[in-house]
């Protein structure tokens, strides 16, 4: 089992485990989902003289996915994945310490070993997760979330419910139902077919939640003619927190927070390359250079960290806001932006 360094999103798990009976002894790697949340994965390996990156495959709930039929002939594989933006709440990811090219959306990248930099606009560094193979040519890695989901049935099940809550849909579901059971039920509730699979399930409720989840939350949009960093800054319960970075390209805009706001307040700080900042302010926060989530804004350099100064988005009374970044820094909307206290 590996423990993840934190990345864009809250720290998790990957448990990393050699299949070494249970699948036919064919040369292939498996990536497996045992946690609530579809999952889009993506691989990497030393491929000639660089380093192949692919992604995105999605993997729902209690599902398993074939990401390579082919020799696993290197020693080292690196996976990486991310939660569905469908869901509501903050992002999650499964990742480490290894920075490999990556793309938001589909991609398959070729690049020079131990580049500092993706070499292009639409490409950047993400946190792998490395899995050693120790000789065996076939492999199978386990996303977990929590020790309370102990199958994948039991995932399918969190799965299904944890979408019915992100599309505004409480219904129970029955607890001890069989597993058809709660399948047909679904069915029903949205207005599937009679022999929908519980792939076809997950797909109709993640595009519901898709649909829920665009109104409302807090995006970041580039109106600048150049790639833009952004980080957040907020209080989430009794804590403060730092989150980044979402790269924004120009004309795009990042969903940074899916669920309906409810703070007064969110903080954001935005750069464009060479560490330029477009947006910035009084409040005080901790970040680093690559993503990150840190807990608390206090004693940044002792803690190995970088304080930076965020300004302030006013958001109280709104369940949704869109954040927009020009080549002057932000763009204010009436009534909105205001050098208010930052947080203690």
């Amino acid at each position: 089992m590996i423990c993840c360094l934190r990345v864009m999103a809250l720290l998790v798990v990957v448990a990393i485990a050699a299949m070494s009976g249970a699948r036919p002894a064919a040369a292939e790697m498996h990536l497996c989902n045992q946690t609530s949340y579809i999952l889009e994965t993506a691989i990497g390996y030393q491929a000639g003289g660089g380093m192949a990156t692919r992604g995105w495959t999605r993997i729902a709930p209690g599902d398993c996915a074939l990401t390579m039929r082919q020799p696993l002939t290197q020693p080292t594989y690196y996976i990486y994945a991310r939660s569905s933006r469908a869901h509501s709440g903050l992002s999650r990811a499964w990742g480490g310490q290894f920075r490999l090219c990556a793309r938001d959306t589909d991609f398959s990248l070729q690049t020079s070993l131990g580049a500092p930099s993706c070499g292009n606009d639409d490409a950047f560094l993400m946190p792998f997760a490395a899995i050693t193979m120790h000789g065996r040519t076939s492999w199978t890695t386990t996303f977990t979330e929590s020790p309370r989901i102990r199958t994948f049935y039991a995932a399918q099940q969190a799965g299904f419910a944890r979408l019915l809550i992100d599309i505004g849909d409480k219904g129970n579901l029955g607890g001890g139902r069989a597993r058809g059971d709660v399948v047909a039920q679904l069915r029903g509730r949205l207005k599937l077919a009679d022999n929908a699979s519980p792939d076809e399930v997950f797909d109709a409720l993640e595009t519901e939640a898709l649909k829920a989840a665009a109104p409302a939350g807090y995006s970041i949009c580039n109106d600048a003619d150049t790639v833009v960093w952004a980080a957040l800054g907020m209080q989430s319960g009794a804590n403060i927190v730092s989150r980044g970075w979402w790269k924004i390209s120009p004309g795009g805009c990042a969903k940074a927070i899916t669920e309906p706001l409810t703070t007064d307040r969110v903080y954001l700080l935005a750069e464009k390359r060479g560490n330029n900042r477009l947006v910035s302010g009084p409040a005080k926060f901790c970040v680093t250079d690559i993503e990150f989530e840190i807990y608390g804004n206090q004693r940044c350099a002792a803690r190995g960290l970088t304080e930076a100064g965020f300004a302030i988005t006013l958001t109280k009374g709104a369940s949704g806001f869109a954040a927009h970044i020009g080549a002057g820094g932000l763009i204010p909307p009436p009534g909105r932006l205001s050098q208010a206290h930052p947080p203690k």
